[in-house]
């Protein structure tokens, strides 16, 4: 039987396009991972190559074997649920929640079965997160630094750096509302005015959600009074931490912070575990994830080391003198 020439053309053009697309259909799909973070993608550039660098630990490179679909709430916490829902609807394999209680807290609320990866600074079974640390039960796991838990041991610190001080303020985000359940801040906020009570000393809120109220909140501290300011935990905080240092400096008033990075940058004194670490962790449970392990059964990882660091130059430039006892206990001096 003859083919003619058009017709043979025809059959090896059908042919030749049917090759790649069969191959292609063998290809395994490569898995989406979602990044949901309260914060914004300008201040979250350590945050997000530490968590790249947890997932490459897990072999995981995005672009090559893995995709992110992230996902930003610009420190709105009101649209966390509506972006976890935009996540759900995405099908991704996991949502990676690297960055306080609000996202995690949003993206249980949007689904049972996905499964769902937080760092955060709170205790995870307290919030809601998980059962236990062991057996965290449901669709959660991730790591908790318990950073949030450290008020009073900040402030500590911060009145045997002080000794003199009898005043403090406590930075803090109170726009969710104390009858929220994102409200960690409320409770760090109790906790800490628990703690100055109990030595003697007070502590007034200096409420803050937006980066006018931090520059509000600064030029009013000398005015009422305060002798020292601790920042709590927050991802508006952490992103907007340059501002913070360099309105401590302007303002004269010494401030204990929640990472080294404020320290680094020119800030008085951190008490607190990596947050890049936790960042980092969170990648590898991800990536853990990624592989089959259920989250219902990967224990949550919690924080074990704190480290203080001290940054003297600062110290000198506030005119404080760092007590022997605070410089052999620190972890690292800044010179």
């Amino acid at each position: 039987m003859s083919i003619k020439r058009r017709d043979f053309i025809t059959l090896l053009g059908g042919t030749t396009v049917a090759w790649p697309l069969a191959a292609r259909a063998q290809q395994p799909a490569v898995p989406v991972v979602g990044f949901l973070y309260a914060g914004v993608p300008e201040a979250s550039a350590t945050v997000v190559a530490a968590f790249r660098k947890g997932l490459g630990e897990m072999g995981y490179v995005e672009g090559r074997n893995v995709a992110i679909e992230y996902r930003w709430a610009y420190n709105d916490f009101s649209r966390l649920a509506e972006l976890a829902t935009e996540l759900v609807r995405l099908r991704v394999a996991v949502i990676a929640t690297p960055g306080g209680t609000a996202a995690p807290l949003a993206a249980k609320a949007a689904t049972t079965t996905i499964p769902i990866v937080f760092s955060v600074a709170a205790d995870p079974v307290e919030r809601g997160l998980v059962a236990s640390f062991n057996r965290p039960g449901g669709n959660l796991t991730g790591v908790s630094n318990m950073s949030g838990e450290l008020g009073a041991k900040r402030l500590g610190l911060m009145h045997e750096l002080l000794p003199r001080a009898t005043r403090f303020g406590a930075l803090v985000n109170l726009q969710a509302g104390s009858n929220s359940p994102f409200s960690l801040n409320a409770a760090m906020l109790r906790d800490l005015q628990s703690a100055a009570a109990a030595i003697g000393v007070g502590m007034e809120a200096l409420d803050a959600s937006t980066n006018r109220d931090i520059d509000v909140v600064f030029a009013g501290i000398q005015q009422k009074r305060i002798d020292a300011v601790l920042v709590t935990n927050n991802t508006l905080f952490s992103a907007r931490r340059v501002q913070i240092v360099n309105l401590a400096s302007r303002h004269v008033v010494p401030v204990m912070y929640t990472d080294r990075e404020f320290v680094e940058i020119g800030g008085l004194v951190s008490y607190a575990s990596s947050l890049n670490d936790s960042y980092r962790l969170s990648g590898i449970y991800t990536g853990r994830v990624l592989k089959g392990e259920k989250p219902a059964d990967i224990p949550v990882m919690q924080a074990t080391k704190f480290d203080l660091v001290i940054n003297l130059q600062s110290a000198r430039t506030l005119g404080i003198d760092v007590p022997p006892t605070l410089i052999a206990i620190a972890d690292e001096v800044i010179e």
